[in-house]
């Protein structure tokens, strides 16, 4: 559909309206009808591959369109596939236990997983297909109906999706609703049975607020500044070209990239040159270089400079790792290389907020402890990443921290295993879908009991007149 404009709000809830009395009146629907769905939306990703990758890089000015296959459109295939194989086994009832007198004069107790009803997906733009097209699968495999809102800074991909979704799709199932921030403030506060809403914390909090109103529950997934640890057992050579391509995949705009590395304070320069080497080895050009994505905005490379000005006046040393020694300056592509920086403190900005672009500070650490207690002294990341060789280390590094995730010895990788949970923990988020978490947080686990036919109160003393039956059962659960 197009962009609402004049009347969002009511244009939106009218939409949701329509969603929720065909999901009404359709229930119960069979597995079969989800299938379907399913079926179809993996259809649309292969089927508008290309003109989706086309639309990405069009928004971008500069992504290859091998890595939105690869990295944005295959993901979403992939949950697409993952959802499918696993259904008949999520939507199964779950025989739960009551108590064995009641048991066995037949009580019966279940839960069972069914759809709550009308979902809102909020997606970034950033990876534009498969933050959508993922939370959206899983939505579907629920039983659900929805409405999906995408981003207003990708709007060559957002009017695809409207496009093709409604190709497939009735609107009373999936919808796409396109338009700028007030649209999305309109969207996030209409009465949905389920909200997922993916970006930055601070526009996270205000969904929140909005959709509280409604008591809609939400799923939030924030990012934040996620840490990479290395270990003074870790390979530098091979710790830094994993740091590097998760740093510089989409140019640092990923929620889960390594916002900083804490390493060895006698390790520093060393890990500087192997961050120089990796980064040549991918990228010996980058102005030029589709591989290398450009910042989704002028604004962001402005932000950015901020960030590393603000850095080296309180004091940081900055070192820029460009391959080529390309004039970055008097290029109009919003590209920036990756700048280093060593020395940072609490007190600049860069440590701060989340960077989201191609900047790494170091923090340079003397014991373990003390990373672990920087770690934990600050907002739970989203992702947390250690290097090394040693396993005790790893295992201690894990228990004494709280991040969504977890990656040992790479980043990003934990978001790419379709049966773990991807979600965020206090600033990094709330909720969580992917694997079987995705199905049910998108479910109401519904209570169905079914009572013996005996009277089964009065055969136990339950039943007023309570009498001596009464007095043993609580002497021997209470002790009195």
């Amino acid at each position: 559909m197009t962009s609402p404009t004049s009347a969002p709000a009511e244009l939106i809830a009218a939409l949701v309206q329509r969603q929720r009395a065909s999901f009404l009146s359709a229930m119960p629907e069979a597995l079969s009808v989800r299938r379907d769905r399913l079926q179809r939306l993996r259809a649309v990703l292969q089927v508008h591959c290309s003109a989706i990758a086309e639309a990405v890089e069009a928004d971008f000015g500069t992504r290859s369109r091998d890595f939105t296959r690869l990295a944005d459109v295959l993901p979403g295939v992939s949950m697409v596939d993952y959802c499918l194989k696993n259904l008949d086994r999520w939507a199964r009832p779950e025989r739960r236990k009551t108590l064995k007198p009641l048991s066995f004069l037949g009580a019966r107790a279940e839960v069972r997983y069914e759809p709550k009803g009308v979902i809102g997906i909020v997606s970034p733009w950033n990876f534009p297909v498969v933050l959508a097209f993922a939370p959206l699968a899983q939505v579907l495999a629920a039983g659900n109906r929805a409405l999906l809102k995408p981003s207003e800074h990708t709007p060559e991909t957002s009017a695809l999706f409207a496009e093709i979704l409604a190709s497939a799709f009735a609107p009373e199932e999936v919808a796409v609703v396109t338009g700028d921030a007030e649209t999305g403030r309109a969207f996030a506060a209409q009465k949905f049975d389920h909200l997922v809403f993916t970006g930055a914390t601070a526009i996270g909090r205000e969904v929140a607020r909005a959709a509280a109103e409604n008591l809609v529950p939400v799923t939030l997934e924030l990012g934040g500044k996620s840490p990479a640890i290395v270990s003074r057992s870790a390979d530098l050579a091979h710790a830094a070209s994993r740091i590097a391509l998760g740093k510089l995949m989409n140019a640092g705009q990923v929620c889960l990239a390594p916002d900083y590395v804490l390493v060895p304070e006698e390790r520093t320069d060393e890990m500087i040159a192997a961050l120089e080497t990796a980064v040549r080895g991918m990228y010996p050009t980058m102005l030029s270089n589709d591989d290398y994505a450009a910042l989704i905005a002028d604004r962001h490379i402005g932000r950015l400079g901020a960030l590393v000005a603000d850095a080296v006046a309180k004091g940081a040393r900055a070192t820029e790792i460009n391959p080529a020694g390309e004039d970055f300056s008097a290029s109009n592509a919003a590209k920036l290389p990756l700048t280093v920086l060593r020395g940072v403190n609490d007190t600049m900005q860069v440590m701060q907020e989340e960077i989201f672009g191609p900047v790494l500070p170091l923090v340079s650490y003397r014991s373990l402890d003390e990373a672990l207690a920087y770690v934990n002294d600050h907002e739970t990341p989203l992702g947390l990443y250690w290097f090394g060789e040693d396993q005790a280390e790893a295992e201690r590094v894990v228990a004494r921290t709280r991040s969504g995730g977890v990656t040992l010895n790479d980043t990003i990788a934990h978001v790419t295993v379709d049966d773990l949970p991807f979600g965020g923990l206090g600033a990094s988020g709330m909720g969580a879908y992917h694997g079987i978490e995705g199905f049910k947080a998108f479910s109401h686990a519904r209570a169905v009991y079914r009572q013996s036919r005996h009277d089964i109160a009065r055969l136990i003393g339950l039943k007023p007149p309570y009498g001596a039956k009464l007095k043993q059962i609580l002497r021997l659960k209470l002790g009195a």
